[in-house]
């Protein structure tokens, strides 16, 4: 199974959210499974060097409109490099080329990521598959977002999400999830 794993580029080795996503790899590839990110520093490179260190398979997919923005390369943990031109064609292959996505806390770019995956989930451009959001921040952003837009989202697209409180869950939601 190819796991996407969404998240923030601020985290540095030895702060929690590193941590938790070098876990989370080392789990991925623990597990027999392929890890896919963005490629680059934080919880990308955190997620690639767990399952690095683990023997495990790690894509990173990498954009030249980022590095153009911000230049750096992939992390050495990257295995195989998918190199796109532009943000959009970067995130269509993480949606796209995987069997689960999980998301960890970010910005706005993991949020777009997040957002967009879901709404492929919802109109049915994606197969059935899991989308799990790990952390409290999730569930605040997410709970609020239905509160405030009740009458006008469709409550059967919450269904689409699950919410995990740690790694641990959130990988076992991923590799266990049967649709519905």
């Amino acid at each position: 199974m190819k796991i996407t794993v969404f998240g923030s580029s601020k985290p540095q080795a030895g702060q929690p959210d590193y941590q938790n996503a070098f876990r989370l790899g080392r789990l991925i590839a623990e597990g027999g499974h392929t890890v896919l990110t963005g490629g680059y520093m934080g919880t990308m490179e955190a997620v690639s060097r767990g399952a690095a260190e683990a023997g495990g398979h790690v894509i990173g997919v990498t954009c030249e409109e980022i590095e153009r923005w911000r230049k750096n390369g992939p992390n050495p943990w990257v295995k195989e490099e998918w190199r796109c031109q532009t943000l959009l064609e970067r995130m269509q292959r993480l949606i796209y080329s995987c069997e689960a996505a999980i998301a960890l806390p970010g910005g706005v770019g993991t949020l777009a990521e997040t957002t967009l995956y879901w709404n492929l989930l919802v109109i049915q451009a994606l197969p059935p598959r899991p989308l799990v959001l790990v952390g409290e921040a999730w569930k605040v952003i997410f709970e609020t977002i239905r509160q405030e837009m009740a009458e006008t989202a469709n409550p059967s697209d919450w269904k689409r999400l699950s919410f995990a409180s740690d790694i641990e869950m959130a990988y076992q939601i991923a590799v266990n999830y049967q649709s519905t």
